[in-house]
């Protein structure tokens, strides 16, 4: 008799139901056994004498993963192992869960009565089914694997396939006869049954949290192993891991030197742009250590400032906590690029080989932002693209930034262009992207510009990251070359106890001062109101020009840049009123000698101006007006390179008087002659004794002597934006603070003027390293120190002075980075302190008076566009931007925040998924290949109520429609994370990869062991994996969160530009999930 089963309408699972009887005898050759096949006829199977299973196909062997031709092999017979947990058509039966009970009861079953073995041979064995019962034999043709699909009882994608049973004796003993010799045969088959029952209890075995979370990472990044060659990973063979500096590091700073390397290796650059206070400086130590192990020769540019740090790693000096290291790269400074011969640190710049260097660590990269072409001149950045990158041996970069992207994704296109040579147009293709690096800044550029537009309540970050998400090459990118952690990553992710904590920020004390108590002063509304009606002419003489006369002069002094757009001489001029007019409003905000040093420098000019036109008018004897031509006027608010007058001066703009409308600009002078003069006669009568400002600041020092906010510290940092400023304080207070409370002062304006109460050279890093000696590790640890320290700008960048923990801003500075950046100074990992203390000295203002005047003044600021970019000027007055300020100030009068908190704009923090890849890499390195680690495992994990995890389930799932990324917004697709708790509430989606992963690492990275409280609670509520309906329908809510995700991007979509993703896609549910790992928080 011959039957036949289409496994739709007539299933062979039925027959067998039927067929099988007490004491029967099977014997299967198929390709694949599941324990869904098991208990698909478990009443059924328990009843059997036994049952010997061959696997056609080899399964369980370990081939030579040297031979290629094996590879194939290998990953076929993990799949086939795999599939002893759930083959791809049994989804829907892994993802109720009950996997773990399943197993267990089919691990019974096979001790008892199950033979495996494997065809050793790869040679053809044809699958079959044959039953011997008492009195009969059948034998079942076609069954290619025992699997629930296979029994016909869930679908599978089979077209077209018969299975055939007989019970023709001559054909079923000819099967038995065949069956026999092959299992006997050693050379053919290998014996497995240990390593299948091995494999099993692997299913329902407590697993370790760290053990699920590498087996997680395998899954979602095994691409990128197999993408990466031994080459693009740390080579620890080089010994870097036994030096000084690797041993110093913390952990986040491990994880970023080994995610350095493999960026450099793979996309030749790599951007460092952790927090403030995270500790750069040792990370980028811990790669040139690296290469230079490798004996590659290294360069650090950096802005001459911070050149002493750098320097101090290099020599045999006391205060080098590295010095066994022996460290030797070569120390140059972002300003040699504009030189072309000149000696510095040693190294003559006319014979330097620039493009001989095979790592170039770039210091404060951010001064190379902008990339302003210049006709007939070579830029820094230029030369460093050119002759730096482009010329020689190939060169890496790395580049230390916390402020890599100001408002414009230019900035971040101009550092990443030096890894790629300048060829950003091109595709990456180790990146995963479908556009060239320009393309995705574009397009990246086009959100931000919408998301500027907003009104002030909905431009927040989060709000752009999400607008962002729409172009998701842009977050690639971000991660293949990029490494951003915030200060809130480092505490939540990172074992704290190890790392030692953040002093903790004390409320920022908001200190207004009148400028003086002398009856009749002016007041400071009506000093703003005059330094508006400045006109400020003495700065644009081109204005006065003639009418017959402007084509000559414009000829003579406008200039085009590469991009062939115009450059006119009036255009800098009126820049240069504008900066001058921010100049002025900037040192009154300071102190009252800057501003009185600034109206007596602008008076004099004027007086200058005025007698040259008088001497033309009345002899003649004067004929021209010089000028200096400012080249290069940085007209980026955020700096502030131009308070100092630190422009590059080009050659002088000669103007004859004869060729002027002498009397109008003698007019206008002469106004604004009188408004200037008067002001500094007013400014003069406020001496240091009564200068209100200069007062309070005595008596914050005296506070801070008698109520020390952490026991025995006195010191203070004193910031001001102006060199005058600073001069100005040490003058008035160094004495005052020696005499009256013992304490010795220092000031460092970044000129040699540099001075201290110690009798102790005067140097830079040496005032620095007697100021913060135990971050500075200086050897003498009993000689005297420096307690207050009055600096500008010149150390609020890369300087680790955290023996302090009191700073005081004497001056506001309009961008809230400046000021995070200076308090960045005390506030460091790893301090001594327990609190810290920031103290902003305010204009006598209310924030709305502030702002209202601070427009008015610069109401005479229109720009023009001196790019012809098309892009909005940053000086051009706009109410939204003046209201978003506001609501900066606002925050910072509040609380201290953190760079990437400042809603400014971009923050590429927090979005890199590299530290997992590191992790990943590591594992496999010391514990070997995660390739047939089952699929569908769990583990139980503690919950972290501080850190914010509360109970609930994380599921990785894969989604097997793998073709389709459902619109192209998963970052991660095929896979998909989602954070749920009991009560269905999703805490995490699938768009929140990052985030989730992070929770993920924090529970389980460092926990190699099950936790037993968690597990045996878990294995209680769900009788021990019988009862998982509440976890499976947990599933399914975070599949339907998916879709619904999915729905609102749908809806969305229909209202943006670029058509709608709606209909582009569509997926089913649960069964197009793949449930790869769960892990419970209990």
């Amino acid at each position: 008799m011959i039957e036949s089963f289409n496994n739709k309408t007539d299933k062979v699972g039925d027959d067998f139901k039927k067929t099988i009887t007490t004491g029967s005898k099977v014997d299967i050759a198929a390709g694949i056994f599941s324990i869904y096949g098991y208990a698909a006829l478990k009443k059924e199977l328990d009843k059997i004498k036994q049952l010997r299973f061959i696997f056609t196909d080899p399964t369980f062997i370990e081939l030579d993963k040297n031979k290629r031709e094996q590879r194939q092999f290998q990953i076929n017979s993990n799949h086939r192992k795999k599939a002893i947990s759930g083959s791809d058509f049994e989804i829907n039966l892994k993802n109720e869960l009950t996997g773990k009970a399943i197993a267990q009861e089919c691990k019974k079953w096979i001790e008892q009565k199950v033979s495996f073995k494997t065809n050793a041979v790869n040679q053809y064995i044809q699958p079959h089914l044959r039953l011997k019962n008492d009195e009969s034999n059948f034998v079942y043709m076609g069954i290619n694997e025992f699997t629930s699909a296979g029994l016909g009882y869930q679908k599978d994608n089979t077209i077209l396939n018969q299975i055939i049973k007989t019970d023709d004796l001559d054909t079923t003993q000819q099967y038995a006869q065949n069956f026999e010799d092959v299992w006997n045969d050693k050379k053919v088959l290998k014996d497995v049954t240990t390593e299948v029952i091995d494999y099993i209890a692997e299913l329902y075995k407590e697993n370790s949290p760290e053990f699920v979370y590498y087996v997680t990472l395998h899954n979602i990044f095994n691409e990128f192993l197999e993408g990466v060659s031994e080459d693009e990973l740390a080579n620890e063979k080089t010994g870097f891991k036994e030096s000084v500096i690797w041993n110093k590091l913390y952990d986040f700073q491990r994880d970023a030197v080994l995610g350095i390397i493999n960026k450099l290796e793979r996309h030749n650059g790599c951007i460092l742009a952790d927090s403030v206070g995270l500790g750069k400086t040792f990370s980028a130590l811990g790669v040139i250590k690296y290469y230079q192990e490798r004996n590659r020769t290294v360069l650090v540019l950096c802005p001459k400032k911070l050149g002493d740090n750098w320097k101090t790693f290099l020599n045999n000096y006391d205060d080098n906590p590295l010095i066994k290291d022996r460290f030797n790269y070569d120390v140059l400074y972002h300003t040699d690029l504009s030189r072309n011969k000149g000696f510095s640190n040693g190294i003559d710049l006319s014979r330097i080989n620039w493009g001989n260097y095979d790592l170039v660590v770039i210091d404060e990269s951010h001064n190379f932002r902008n990339n302003d072409p210049k006709k007939d001149k070579i830029t820094r950045y230029q030369k460093l693209l050119h002759q730096v990158m482009q010329a020689g041996v190939k060169t890496k970069v790395l580049m230390l930034s916390a402020t890599p992207v100001n408002n414009k994704f230019t900035d971040l296109k101009n550092q990443i262009a030096l890894a790629y040579e300048g060829q950003t147009q091109v595709i990456d293709n180790h990146m995963d992207v479908s556009q060239s690096v320009d393309s995705i800044l574009r397009n990246s550029q086009k959100i931000f510009n919408d998301w500027s537009k907003l009104e002030d309540k909905e431009r927040t970050s989060q709000q752009l990251l999400s607008r962002l998400n729409t172009n998701f090459d842009f977050f690639k990118l971000l991660d293949s070359v990029t490494i951003a952690r915030s200060r809130k990553h480092i505490e939540k992710y990172y074992d704290m106890e190890k790392i030692g904590k953040f002093p903790t920020r004390l409320k920022p004390i908001t200190h207004r001062s009148d400028i003086t108590e002398l009856k009749g002063f002016i007041g400071i509304a009506d000093l703003y109101q005059e330094l508006s009606k400045l006109n400020l002419c003495t700065y644009s003489p081109m204005n006065y020009i003639l009418a017959s006369k402007a084509q000559f002069y414009s000829d003579l002094y406008d200039t085009e840049t590469n991009q062939g757009s115009s450059f006119k001489q009036s255009h800098r001029e009126k820049s240069l009123q504008t900066l001058m007019r921010v100049n002025l409003l900037k040192r009154l905000e300071s102190s009252v000698d800057s501003f009185r040093i600034t109206l007596e420098k602008l008076v004099n000019r004027i007086e200058s101006n005025i007698n040259n036109i008088e001497d033309f008018e009345q002899n003649g004897t004067k004929s021209y007006t010089d000028e200096p031509q400012v080249n290069d006027i940085n007209l980026d608010v955020e700096s502030d390179d131009w308070l100092d007058t630190e422009f590059s001066i080009g050659d002088k703009v000669k103007i004859n008087l004869a060729d002027m409308n002498t009397s109008g600009w003698k007019i206008d002078l002469q106004e604004d002659y009188a408004i200037a003069n008067a002001l500094l006669n007013e400014i003069k009568q406020v001496t240091p004794e009564h200068d209100k400002k200069l007062q309070d600041l005595k008596q914050f020092i005296a506070n801070k002597v008698n109520n020390p906010i952490n026991d025995g510290n006195k010191k203070i940092i004193i910031f001001s934006a102006f060199s005058d400023t600073v001069d100005y304080l040490y003058k008035n207070t160094a004495l005052y603070s020696k005499e009256q409370h013992n304490l010795e002062s220092a000031k460092i304006t970044g000129s040699d003027k540099n001075k201290t109460t110690l009798d102790i050279a005067n140097e830079f890093n040496n005032i620095l390293i007697n100021f913060s000696p135990r971050s500075k590790s200086r050897g003498n640890t009993t000689a005297p120190e420096i307690d207050i320290l009055i600096a500008t700008d010149c150390i609020s960048e890369g300087q680790n002075l955290q023996d302090c923990d009191t700073l005081i801003n004497y001056d506001i500075h309009w961008n809230p980075v400046r000021i995070i950046q200076r308090f960045g100074r005390v506030d460091r990992i790893g301090s001594q302190n327990k609190v810290i203390q920031l103290i902003n000295f305010w204009p006598q203002l209310s924030l709305d008076d502030y702002i209202n005047l601070k427009n008015r003044v610069e109401s005479k600021m229109f720009m023009v566009d001196m790019t012809a970019t098309g892009e909005d000027n940053v000086l051009t007055n706009q109410s939204s931007d003046l209201l978003f300020r506001k609501k900066q100030l606002q925050q910072l009068q509040d609380e201290v925040v953190d760079i990437e908190d400042v809603d400014t704009g971009v923050s590429i923090t927090d979005l890199g998924l590299n530290d997992f890849r590191m992790d990943l890499v590591n594992y496999i390195n010391e514990n070997g290949s995660l390739e047939s680690a089952p699929s569908g495992i769990h583990t139980v994990c503690n919950k972290v109520i501080e850190k914010g995890i509360h109970e609930g389930v994380i599921f990785v799932l894969k989604n097997i429609n793998s073709d389709v990324n459902i619109d192209s917004i998963n970052q991660l697709h095929p896979f998909y994370l989602v954070y749920i708790k009991e009560n269905g509430e999703i805490l995490s989606n699938h768009l929140n990869v990052k985030h989730t992963l992070d929770i993920l690492r924090l529970l389980s990275k460092g926990k190699g062991e099950p936790i037993r409280d968690a597990y045996e609670y878990f294995n209680l509520e769900t009788d021990d994996g019988n009862n998982m309906d509440a976890y499976s329908g947990m599933l399914g809510e975070s599949i339907n969160s998916i879709l619904n995700t999915k729905e609102e991007s749908d809806v969305d979509s229909l209202f943006s530009e670029g058509g709608t993703s709606a209909l582009v896609n569509s997926i089913q549910g649960l069964e197009d999930f793949e449930l790869l790992t769960f892990t419970v928080i209990k």
